[in-house]
């Protein structure tokens, strides 16, 4: 088929003639309608990513990500295809960070101290510890424990989607999805996953609450947060890494609970 006529094709007929037709110039047209969402999801996992990282760089790996979709989707499923897609070209740029290994031992280091931290003092006191507490428990200025967590605010954009143990693929935000499994170990570990994760935001505080769901339920960026609370992006920023590392050492506490045996 020419490629004039392949313009003048509807989205369904566009995908039919690539997954049943196999004709390229329909798959090539599939991936420029759908490339707004590569910009959408590497701006967003952008921020707060050091400089050294190129945006081209994520943008490339998330193509790669699309383009995989295009090829495993089954569009004869009647299932949305954004949404599929969105999920592959944020994992392909997450590949992508890993190999590169974009986050400094440093900085990994200083993440898992404060996480550490705050599930040790919260186990100790049964109540949300402030900043003073913290600063006093890793013996550094209140100043030193706001820039920790600026500088760690890197890590927090692939903690769900970090590995449960280092030599194993699946992902804590693996176990949320449901894929209908009759297992009953999923099932048992599905509802301490979910257990732990609202004990965990309930231990959240009313600011730290409010950026999870700006940001995660309904797709605001930290700046457009910040806007919305009357805070600095510095501050939101903050809260966001604090509430991230909290939700983290409450899914670490139930670890042997969430791991399959």
């Amino acid at each position: 088929m020419s490629e004039a006529k392949v313009s003048h094709l509807s989205n369904y007929d566009l995908w039919e003639s690539w997954k049943d037709g196999g004709q390229i110039e329909a798959k090539k047209q599939l991936i420029e309608q759908y490339l707004p969402i590569v910009d959408y999801v590497s701006n967003r996992l952008a921020i707060g990513l050091p400089k050294n990282v190129s945006k081209d760089d994520l943008a490339s790996n998330g193509v790669m990500g699309l383009i995989d979709a295009i090829e495993k989707f089954d569009y004869k499923r009647g299932l949305q295809f954004e949404t599929y897609a969105s999920w592959r070209v944020r994992g392909a740029i997450l590949d992508g960070l890993r190999q590169g290994d974009w986050v400094p031992r440093s900085v990994r280091e200083k993440s898992k101290k404060i996480e550490e931290a705050y599930q040790q003092l919260e186990q100790r006191y049964l109540r949300n510890v402030t900043d003073a507490e913290m600063s006093q428990y890793l013996e550094i200025s209140e100043k030193e424990f706001h820039q920790m967590l600026q500088d760690v605010a890197v890590t927090s954009v692939c903690s769900l989607e970090d590995p449960i143990r280092d030599e194993e693929s699946e992902t804590r935000l693996s176990l949320l999805i449901d894929e209908k499994a009759k297992n009953p170990d999923y099932k048992v570990n599905e509802f301490f996953l979910k257990e732990s994760l609202v004990k965990g935001i309930e231990k959240l505080t009313e600011k730290e609450r409010t950026v999870v769901s700006l940001f995660y339920y309904e797709d605001l960026s930290l700046s457009e947060i910040a806007e919305v609370m009357s805070l600095s992006p510095s501050r939101i920023s903050q809260l966001h890494s604090k509430a991230i590392l909290r939700l983290r050492g409450s899914l670490e506490k139930y670890k042997s609970q969430l791991l399959y045996n």
